[in-house]
């Protein structure tokens, strides 16, 4: 099981939007000055395949659209080869929050993020007729 980060929304910019609210309060937890999560801030916002970000690797986001979320949670499985995923998103605004966990749910039940024959993360798989 691993655990990753999960800013998903309609749009890649909205995404990106939201997710600054998580990269803010982030960045005052490692300076010593803890905060409550803010709400999202242009000024927070940033590209996060930017490759001179000195977070990018050792941080497992998720940030953008469905097709965006999707596709960079399947790599991640496939690259980890994790049979399960939790997942976190730290969002300021409560339904913005539920609807990325919606994506979330729905991009690990496509049947193009499942390997071979397993059940879709976080969900036993069914007994085959030979169990």
């Amino acid at each position: 099981m691993l655990g990753v980060n999960v800013v998903a929304a309609d749009t890649d910019d909205e995404a990106r939007f939201l997710a600054s609210s998580g990269r803010q309060s982030f960045a005052s937890l490692r300076s010593g000055h803890p905060i409550q999560l803010p709400p999202p801030s242009k000024d927070w916002e940033r590209d996060l395949t930017d490759p001179a970000d000195p977070l990018r690797r050792s941080r497992v986001s998720f940030v953008g659209s469905p097709g965006t979320v999707s596709a960079q949670m399947r790599d991640f499985v496939e690259r980890t080869q994790a049979n399960e995923l939790m997942v976190v998103s730290h969002i300021y605004d409560q339904s913005a929050r539920l609807r990325s966990y919606e994506i979330a749910a729905a991009a690990m039940t496509e049947s193009t993020v499942l390997r071979g024959g397993e059940a879709p993360v976080g969900q036993a798989r069914k007994p085959s007729a030979r169990s």
